[in-house]
């Protein structure tokens, strides 16, 4: 067993930054101060194959109390990944199978012992008790509420005085939630800003089951490379399985304005050294461009090393800045004499062409380009020569074309 770390300083740092709210912080505060062991639970349900920087930020605070000394728990939502939460939605979220949950969260403790040290965490899956509840169980805990705590809820409302349909399934996932948190025994939930309510159940069922109710953390939501939430259904996400220079180049992408909250949410640099930062950009000592540099250095150095880092910063600057070809571009191999550009694309990088519109956006803005051409035309035929053709998505995104 780790010895806890009741250093006041830290914990006063684990306790503000990128947090929105902490229900009842001195008393959280002083069970941090006491070097009691704490039982800390954060969920993540496997929606999409993907955990990016922004659902990565409970994780990150996961990993400041792992580093204190306390247990961490990571709960794998399977169950309530079928069910799904519309805690962040404007619409009702539709139910994945069991058979996609399952695909997708293949790597899902790969990529989240990225951030934490997985031999020190408990890891659950909330189909162990949710899935053998029945009627009785659901009605006893559905009692500690009422439908209109549910249906004061922001989004809720939204779309009930609009019209939308609000399904009852939808109602049951706090429940969830909340349960996860008896079941695992939670002093601590760490969860983003859009939760709240289903923080709280938790705390109501806990009480309901005689146990002390937890405190909770609320994070802050993380923006996406196009200033909206990053969502995986909008493609604007940083993604933990990114190669090193996607996720450099993406995070080089963002707008100026996201600069210092993901150096607040998405690093561990000290905060003193963004506090500096934030100060010279406002009084204009510090290009942008500089700040993001150092920005997307230090998040790749955390989901890679060091080395790599530096490589794609280097990669960025002589791409980008001197306008040079980079000399070790990825080669794909297309197989045929004559084919379209989206054609092209779409065995280059599926995700960057997965629908039409989407590629058609690229074109319009100019973003594609063959040889040093920009490509108008997504019907445009391509001869593939035999010494290769290089193609260019964006600024930062650079394939070799090979028969």
């Amino acid at each position: 067993m780790n010895p806890i770390i009741t250093e006041e300083k830290i914990i006063n740092e684990i306790l503000t930054r990128g947090v929105k709210e902490v229900i009842e912080s001195d008393k959280l505060k002083d069970d941090l101060l006491s070097g009691r062991e704490l039982r800390v639970k954060a969920g993540i349900d496997p929606t999409s194959p993907n955990i990016h920087i922004g659902r990565a930020v409970s994780i990150m605070k996961l990993r400041d109390f792992q580093q204190l000394g306390h247990q961490v728990v990571l709960i794998v939502g399977d169950f309530t990944g079928v069910i799904g939460d519309t805690s962040d939605k404007e619409s009702e979220r539709p139910m994945l199978s069991k058979e996609t949950v399952k695909e997708n969260m293949k790597n899902y403790l790969e990529q989240a012992g990225k951030i934490l040290d997985l031999q020190r965490v408990e890891v659950r899956y909330n189909s162990e008790w949710l899935s053998g509840l029945g009627y009785e169980d659901i009605g006893n805990q559905a009692n500690q509420f009422s439908l209109a705590d549910f249906i004061a809820r922001d989004n809720i409302k939204k779309r009930l005085d609009s019209g939308k349909r609000v399904s009852l399934r939808e109602v049951l996932y706090p429940l969830m939630q909340g349960y996860d948190s008896v079941e695992v025994r939670a002093d601590v939930e760490i969860g983003g800003n859009d939760q709240r309510f289903n923080l709280l159940a938790g705390r109501t069922l806990q009480q309901a089951y005689k146990q002390k109710p937890q405190n909770f953390i609320m994070t802050e939501l993380i923006l996406g490379t196009d200033g909206r939430k990053m969502s995986s259904s909008w493609g604007n996400t940083i993604n933990l399985n990114d190669d090193a220079r996607t996720m450099f180049g993406k995070i080089m992408s963002i707008p100026d304005e996201l600069i210092i909250n993901y150096f607040i949410n998405c690093t561990r640099v000290n905060m003193n050294e963004i506090e500096q930062i934030e100060i010279k950009l406002k009084e204009e000592k510090l290009n942008p461009r500089d700040a993001k540099l150092d920005l997307a250095f230090a998040i790749t150095e955390l989901y890679y090393n060091k080395e790599e880092a530096n490589t794609e910063k280097d990669f960025f600057i002589k791409t980008f800045s001197q306008r040079e070809i980079p000399t070790d571009l990825k080669e794909i191999k297309v197989g045929e004499d004559k084919q379209t550009v989206l054609e092209i694309l779409r065995k280059t990088d599926p995700e960057i062409a997965k629908s039409n519109s989407e590629f058609r956006r690229l074109l319009e803005q100019k973003a594609v380009s063959l040889n040093g051409q920009i490509v108008t035309q997504e019907k445009d035929m391509v001869d593939i020569p035999t010494d290769g053709l290089v193609l260019k998505i964006g600024k930062l995104i650079w394939f070799k074309i090979v028969k």
